[in-house]
């Protein structure tokens, strides 16, 4: 008997079971108006417009009273605005699968609600019945200690041969550099203390390449951590091994690599015996409140952001009780704009529903103030938002190159792809209208 074909990654399409995506009879009772919701959009839209064709075949520019983004939109029907005004951004890539609203290009279309996002205001969040709804589900699937692995495999234990065709050689699943930092002079105050290492493989690393970027963020955040030979690093959230190899290859140090996947620790584990570097990086499945022992520095890429307002002080804690005293931890982190945190907060959006459950971008702000309680200040904040959006459109290149020469491991359908595509897109378009951040920080145990 012939098996049928797995379909991989089909629990990141079928996400929104559970979920509030503004398609029910109480949506449609209560969804009216839709002629005085383009107003109100008409009227938020501070900056940048969109050229719209309704569903009735009439043509209307909403906003263009200032320059921005100007995106192409074609409602086919009233049922996409129901879905966006009860369900925010998990009603509207709903209503983008099922063919409600249609554009070339959606990043614009993002980017453009990102900048206007405070005079948006409500338009486009969850709200009501729905509202409440997303946000219970979201809640369910915190990252406690029994939900934290099982929430990492939903996203990560897609395979190392998913992600493989489409990230650079070094696996590196983070926002990108692409140009030196500004030195600074000094090591506290507001001044930068990062320092544009050169590579020591140029040949593996052409200028100007992806794979030149993410090393060149790598070495960025570990020039902050002053390491010297034979010192102990700890990584929390040590993906597939890039920065580890790098720390243990180019600085000398012992590395102490965290994750929960085991997909990715299989992987590291052979990069690191094909480097010939298993005497100084170990590789555990460990969370990071289990961590004992203590370390010289601490290093977390876009790690923090994964798991969740509730547990950044344990997550702080965690940096703390791990660094000996005087000792500094380099983060990178994904931070929202702070007038959009609270509303972003009340519910779950679209990449918490489908993408990162349990997830929550950073209010730097909050996130600060926890820090200073757990006695780490806080130095040297350098933002690049722009390098991800950059670095999410190659990743989007890539992996419409990979679908359409069929070098994309099989099992992934064609509802996935269409889902893949919209998270990268979602996400570049959010960090081009500056709703969303990334940004390398510097924390020290006091």
């Amino acid at each position: 008997m012939n098996q049928q074909p797995t379909h991989r990654g089909r629990h990141l399409v079928a996400a929104d079971r559970a979920f509030a995506t503004g398609g029910g009879l109480l949506a449609r009772l209560f969804g009216g108006g839709f002629h005085k919701l383009i107003d109100r959009i008409d009227a938020g839209l501070l900056e940048g417009g969109i050229d719209t064709t309704l569903p009735d075949g009439s043509h209307r520019i909403l906003g263009g009273r200032k320059p921005g983004p100007m995106p192409i939109v074609r409602l086919h029907s009233w049922r996409a605005l129901v879905r966006l005004m009860t369900s925010g951004s998990v009603g509207w890539y709903k209503a983008w699968t099922l063919g409600e609203w249609s554009s070339l290009d959606p990043v614009p279309l993002f980017d453009l609600f990102m900048r206007n996002g405070e005079s948006l205001g409500a338009i486009a969040r969850a709200k009501g019945w729905w509202r409440f709804v997303n946000r219970g589900i979201h809640y369910l699937r915190r990252n406690s200690r029994t939900r934290a692995r099982e929430n990492i495999a939903f996203h990560y234990d897609l395979g190392n041969d998913f992600y493989g065709v489409w990230l650079d050689p070094g696996m590196t699943y983070s926002s990108a550099l692409f140009d030196p930092v500004p030195q600074a002079g000094g090591d506290q105050g507001e001044g930068l203390l990062l320092r544009d290492r050169p590579s020591p493989s140029p040949s593996r690393e052409r200028e100007g390449s992806l794979e030149a970027a993410q090393a060149r963020k790598i070495r960025a955040l570990l020039d902050r951590l002053d390491l010297r030979p034979g010192q102990r690093l700890l990584e929390i959230g040590c993906g597939w091994g890039s920065l580890a190899e790098i720390a243990a290859r180019d600085y000398g140090v012992q590395v102490v690599g965290l994750t929960l996947s085991e997909e990715q620790k299989a992987y590291a584990d052979r990069r690191m015996a094909a480097a010939g570097l298993t005497h100084r990086v170990s590789i555990q499945l460990t969370d990071y409140r289990d961590v004992e022992g203590q370390f010289d520095a601490v290093a977390s890429v876009e790690m923090v952001e994964a798991v969740g307002q509730a547990y950044w002080p344990a997550y702080l804690q965690a940096i703390a009780g791990a660094l000996k005293p005087g000792g500094k931890a380099a983060i990178q982190l994904i931070s929202i704009r702070e007038a959009l945190f609270d509303a972003y907060a009340a519910s779950a959006d679209f990449i918490q529903t489908y993408i990162f459950p349990g997830g929550m971008l950073i209010s730097e702000l909050r996130f600060r103030a926890i820090a200073a309680e757990t006695g780490l200040s806080w130095h040297d904040r350098y933002g690049f938002g722009l390098d991800y959006a950059r670095t999410l459109k190659i990743w989007r290149e890539r992996y419409d190159a990979a679908v359409a020469e069929g070098r994309l491991p099989a099992g992934f359908d064609q509802a996935f792809h269409d889902l893949w595509r919209y998270y990268l897109m979602y996400c570049e378009g959010g960090f081009r209208g500056g709703g969303i951040d990334v940004a390398q920080v510097t924390l020290a145990k006091r």
